[in-house]
C-alpha cells in the first residue's frame, strides 16, 4: 500500500462502485483500457485479486471488500482537500488590509503595490497609513510593513532590509550657519513625542540641546520637508534625504540608528492564499531593494564649507 498510487485506489473504488470497467470509465473520464490497466496494475502490486470477472460485471472479493472498507471516506476528503486547494490557487480574490508608514509608502511601497495589483487584479489593497502598530489581533489590519528592531512577538514574518539614518541640512541653512562648528550649536528638527521611542529621537535627546529644537514633527517624511526648507539639521532616513539635491549629508549614518524593515502578519493569517501572495510579493520586491533600503555608507561631506 505504501507504494500505491492514489490514481490506482480511485480506479478500484470506481470499478467498486460501478461494478463494471466501462461504467467505471465513464464516471472517471478516462478509457476503458485505462481502467482495465490500472486495475491490473493495482492487484499485481498488491498481489491479491480484488475482483472475480463474471459475465454480469465485476464482483469483489473478499480482498477487495476489505480495501474497500479501509478507503471509505478517504476519496471524499482527497476529493475535497483538492477543491479547496485547487480553489485558493485559482480564487486570488478579495481584500488585503495593510498598514504602514508613511516614509515607506512615499519612500518604496508605491511601486510595488501597483506591481502587485497588476499581478493581482481580483485583490483589493487597504492602506492604513499610520506611526504605530494596529493590532493584528483585533483584525486592525492583515499585514504590516514596518520600520522595527523590535516587532511584537506575537505576530510572525520575515525582516526585508534596513533603513540607514544620518545627519541633513540644506544647502541654504549651511550657508547661513557656517560658523557654526559644534552640532550643538545649530537648530534641530525632531521628531514629536508621538515617536519619542525612535533612536533618531534618543540620539537628539542625548545629544543635542532642548533649546536647539526648532521644531516637531510627527512624521520622519515630515522632518525632511522642514530640513528641506532650511528649519533646521535633523536625522532623517538617507531613503528619503538621498533624492533631494538640497539636502547635504553632514556626517555618515550611524549603524546605531539603523532599523530593521519587517513584513508581518498574525499567525492565523499566513496561509490564507491572498495574505501569503502578497507577504511573499512585498518580501522579495523590498529584499530585491536593499541597496535601497541600505544606502552606501561614505565619508563626511564637507557640510561646513557648503
Amino acid at each position: 500500500m505504501q507504494s500505491t498510487d492514489w490514481d490506482d485506489l480511485r480506479v478500484f473504488l470506481a470499478v467498486a462502485r460501478e461494478g463494471a470497467l466501462s461504467a467505471a470509465a465513464r464516471a472517471l473520464g478516462v478509457n476503458h483500457s485505462t481502467v482495465l490497466r490500472r486495475l491490473g496494475a493495482l492487484e499485481a502490486r498488491m498481489d491479491v485479486r480484488l475482483f472475480d470477472r463474471l459475465p454480469t460485471g465485476y464482483a469483489m472479493t473478499l480482498a477487495g471488500e476489505s480495501l474497500r472498507d479501509r478507503l471509505r471516506g478517504v476519496e471524499e476528503q482527497i476529493d475535497a482537500a483538492q477543491r479547496q486547494l485547487s480553489g485558493l490557487d485559482l480564487r486570488l480574490s478579495g481584500t488585503v488590509r495593510i498598514t504602514t508608514t508613511d516614509t515607506l509608502l512615499i519612500g518604496l511601497l508605491g511601486p510595488l503595490l501597483a506591481e502587485f495589483r497588476a499581478l493581482h487584479p481580483g485583490i483589493q489593497l487597504q492602506l492604513v497609513v499610520n506611526n504605530s502598530f494596529l493590532s493584528l489581533n483585533k483584525r486592525e489590519a492583515d499585514v504590516a510593513i514596518r520600520p522595527s528592531n523590535a516587532p511584537p512577538d506575537y505576530l510572525i514574518g520575515r525582516r526585508a532590509g534596513r533603513i540607514q539614518t544620518a545627519i541633513y541640512a540644506s544647502k541654504a541653512y549651511l550657508k547661513a550657519h557656517a560658523r557654526s562648528k559644534a552640532l550643538a550649536e545649530h537648530d534641530w528638527v525632531a521628531p514629536d513625542e508621538g515617536l519619542s521611542h525612535l533612536a533618531q529621537a534618543q540620539w537628539l535627546r542625548a545629544h543635542i540641546p532642548a533649546d536647539r529644537i526648532a521644531a516637531q514633527v510627527d512624521s520622519l517624511s515630515g522632518m525632511a520637508q522642514l530640513v528641506r526648507a532650511g528649519v533646521g539639521m535633523g536625522l532623517l532616513l538617507c531613503m528619503l534625504a538621498e533624492r533631494h539635491k538640497e539636502l547635504v549629508q553632514v556626517e555618515p549614518p550611524s549603524e546605531a540608528l539603523d532599523t530593521q524593515v519587517w513584513v508581518l502578519t498574525h499567525p492565523d493569517l499566513k496561509d490564507v492564499a491572498r495574505i501569503k501572495a502578497f507577504t511573499d510579493f512585498i518580501h522579495a520586491r523590498l529584499a530585491a531593494h536593499e541597496m535601497v533600503l541600505d544606502m552606501p555608507r561614505r565619508a563626511a561631506r564637507g557640510w561646513q564649507k557648503a
